[in-house]
């Protein structure tokens, strides 16, 4: 007899509810997670649906009728089954990303749930498991929940943060847990690449994230502009309706998809100085691993007998779970006790769990500053390196601290001594790099008019301090609309290059706010005579008196994509050619041209 203070909507719905769990009618989709930096991906994230064409097939209907009905637990449990289920054929190097809400992690039905036992029968690993925290509610007894967390940390499974910078996933969360990846919100994410504030945000996310090994994951990206921006602000990883829907079953990404990342990242490192994108995997030292069963008494001896002062430690899958340093070895055997309590015992007990852990590919001077940012103890520990998550070797500080310290010393030469830009080797690199990643862009070519004559008149040390002024405005408008995607250098006396990925309408604006700055700026070099007069008399170079007029700037470009250019000789040419043009304009001016 159905209760009469009960809706019959409410009464529907519950049933419903009831028939799905106990029917177990649930499907399971996954979504991609891929990196920002190769477009390859790192793991997919669960989702649960109900059956189609039930009022309970979205899961923002389906979670909340659990919770008016109390029967959270049962959904959330079946969901979890479901995933995993399907998920005996994920790659082994790939992560399972799992929602569950905070609250369970201390039900003992939860921890039974998810024994290794469990996960071998479905072919999996803890360590493949990320439990991406869901935190619908406010979490009052932290203490209960960290000890909670970390039995689970401490048994391989990873930890996300989901949906931070709303709602109660805040600071005092990621504070309190400390978790492996930090999942950011869909709303931050959103119109990313129009709001400097969000990029801002994200910015200091990147930071965050850098300085404590946790990895940045952005959800939620529906459009190619927001990718682009995430890729440029050094975003960890991304998912979204853009990158890739959720399936019915372990799908790789679009070609296109992956091209495109590709595409921003090689234009991103190569428009910014050269000698930071050298990569990481370039100084690599291949030293041998070892399973966290080892003995720590083996470890000890393989330090003495190699004179080499850490090692990495990894799964059966060669996945890194640990470093074991010297000092820290050392340490645990001179306690009291400690060459009886720990010679024979596995190396596990003593090695950092957290260490730093980078691929491949990542930039040196990005490792530097990992490296620099962490604990004072930690500082000269080793960096671990990795190629498709796997362990493949390790760098040391003081390798990388030499390796750095040249790649500077050799970037410098190719700086100009004056304005400390670069000069022509790395112009040319950036332009040969844009024309070969067919990517569309404008080459501004900035050149003083009348620059011999102010030079004559006022002399070359006043004449250097023009160009610095110059160097100086340009780089400052073009890195303050741009931060992560514009690139200047210097030729050579007065003539300037400027790269920027944006679309013309804001190069014309940056161009139209560089000259009217500059022509307020320049009047400074002038005495007071000349700056009133708005010339200069003095002798040409046929030894004639003339008037000429201040000195203005001049800027000629091209917008388009550049792969019509065989080389960037000739996309200087083509340039100088504009140039040529600009020249007849009077005073401060510009002229871009677009190109096929």
């Amino acid at each position: 007899m159905i209760n009469p203070l009960v809706k019959i909507s409410d009464y529907t719905e519950v049933e419903e509810l009831k028939s799905i769990i106990r029917t177990k009618n649930i499907s399971t989709v996954y979504q991609p997670i891929v990196s920002l930096s190769d477009g390859k991906i790192i793991g997919y994230e669960a989702l649960s649906r109900g059956p189609i064409d039930s009022p309970l097939q979205t899961p923002d209907k389906l979670f909340k009728a659990a919770q008016v009905h109390n029967k959270t637990w049962e959904l959330e449990q079946l969901c979890r089954i479901k995933a995993i289920e399907k998920a005996a054929n994920i790659e082994k190097n790939k992560y399972l990303f799992i929602n569950v809400d905070p609250h369970i992690f201390k039900d003992e039905k939860f921890k039974k749930g998810f024994t290794k036992e469990f996960l071998a029968q479905h072919n999996m690993s803890p360590e493949c498991i990320i439990f991406e925290i869901t935190e619908k509610t406010c979490i009052e007894d932290y203490k209960g929940f960290k000890q909670a967390l970390s039995n689970y940390v401490d048994q391989g499974y990873k930890i996300a943060i989901d949906d931070t910078g709303s709602g109660y996933s805040g600071l005092k969360m990621l504070n309190e847990t400390k978790p492996h990846f930090i999942k950011i919100d869909m709303d931050l994410i959103r119109n990313i690449n129009e709001d400097s504030f969000k990029q801002s945000l994200i910015e200091c996310f990147v930071k965050l994230s850098e300085s404590t090994n946790m990895k940045l994951i952005a959800e939620g990206i529906e459009t190619e502009e927001e990718l682009e921006t995430l890729i440029n602000l050094g975003v960890y990883a991304g998912q979204g309706f853009f990158i890739g829907r959720p399936a019915g079953t372990f799908l790789d990404i679009s070609n296109s998809v992956k091209d495109f990342i590709i595409r921003c990242n090689k234009l991103k490192n190569n428009i910014c100085y050269s000698y930071q994108y050298n990569t990481i995997g370039e100084i690599v030292r291949r030293d041998k691993a070892f399973s966290p069963t080892t003995q720590c008494k083996e470890i000890k001896e393989y330090f003495d007998d190699n004179d080499i002062t850490g090692a990495c430690i990894v799964n059966n899958n060669n996945i890194p779970v640990g470093l074991i340093m010297r000092h820290s070895l050392d340490s645990a055997l001179a306690t009291q006790y400690g060459v009886a309590v720990f010679t024979r015992r596995p190396i596990s007990l003593v090695m950092d769990s957290n260490p730093l852990i980078v691929d491949y590919c990542t930039p040196v001077n990005e490792v530097s500053k990992m490296s620099m940012a962490r604990k004072t103890e930690n500082i000269y520990d080793y960096v671990i390196i990795t190629n498709n998550s796997k362990y493949y070797g390790i760098v040391s500080i003081k390798s990388l601290l030499s390796y750095t310290t040249t790649l500077e010393c050799n970037y410098a030469k190719q700086l100009n001594p004056l304005t400390e830009l670069p000069g022509n080797t790395v112009i040319q690199n950036n332009i040969n790099n844009i024309i070969e990643a067919k990517r569309t862009c404008s080459v501004l070519y900035f050149d003083l008019d009348n620059f011999k004559i102010y030079n004559d008149t006022y002399g070359f040390e006043n004449g250097d301090r023009v160009l610095k002024y110059t160097a100086q405005l340009i780089h400052s408008e073009i890195k303050s609309r741009f931060p992560y995607n514009g690139f200047i250098g210097h030729i050579g006396g007065d003539d300037f290059v400027g790269i920027i990925e944006n679309p013309i309408e804001e190069c014309e604006k940056l161009c139209e706010n560089i000259i009217k700055k500059f022509d307020m700026g320049i009047l400074n070099f002038f005495n007071e005579k000349d700056r009133h007069n708005k010339y200069v008399e003095a002798t040409d170079r046929r030894g004639n008196k003339d008037v000429f007029p201040i000195t203005s700037l001049s800027i000629a470009g091209i917008y388009g994509a550049l792969n019509s250019f065989s080389d960037p000789k000739e996309v200087g040419l083509f340039t100088a050619a504009i140039k040529k043009e600009a020249k007849f304009i009077k005073g401060s001016c510009y002229l871009i041209k677009t190109v096929d």
